[in-house]
């Protein structure tokens, strides 16, 4: 799936993750939410950068995730601007604990969960680490992801911990999820 999703022209890349983020931008739960949760993306994920900037445009509060590999959990924070990121392992971006605030995961009203592959009823394949499975188990509110229509797979394995998401949006449709 990496390999695939780095096959993408820098165009397509762009384009895509525009379309996606429009679409996300039309949807029920992005209009009513007044705090977004988000990853901050690296290449080749769907760009996020874009949907932080709209929602601070929007005047929503946007929360992203730190890692916490010691508690083995995510703990979110606000950002107000992306000079309060700093760089992690594996070049990842994540708030800056002394220049961010906490925020409790109750006041997120939408959650974008990141994954590599997707199916159509919402279960997703991680980065392996786990932490969105152990978050998707306590909160309780919209969740959806943000997908290129070549992660959406007729298959993965799924176990009985996994949490789908409940609608993914690539640059092509929304699926509303049903995992039934």
């Amino acid at each position: 799936m990496k390999n695939t999703l780095s096959s993408l022209s820098k165009q397509e890349y762009e384009q895509y993750s525009y379309r996606i983020s429009k679409s996300l931008f039309s949807t029920k739960e992005w209009q009513e939410a007044a705090v977004v949760g988000v990853t901050v993306s690296i290449a080749p994920e769907v760009d996020t950068w874009q949907v932080i900037r709209e929602a601070w445009n929007q005047k929503k509060t946007v929360a992203v995730p730190k890692c916490l590999p010691d508690e083995k959990r995510l703990q979110f924070h606000t950002l107000t601007s992306f000079l309060e990121l700093e760089t992690v392992y594996y070049g990842l971006f994540e708030p800056n604990p002394e220049r961010t605030e906490k925020m409790d995961p109750a006041d997120i009203d939408l959650l974008l969960v990141p994954g590599l592959a997707f199916m159509n009823n919402g279960y997703r394949l991680g980065f392996g680490g786990g932490y969105y499975d152990r978050f998707l188990k306590l909160y309780k509110k919209q969740t959806a992801s943000l997908a290129f229509s070549s992660q959406i797979v007729s298959q993965l394995p799924v176990e009985s911990h996994d949490i789908p998401v409940q609608k993914i949006i690539t640059e092509e449709r929304i699926i509303e999820c049903d995992s039934i």
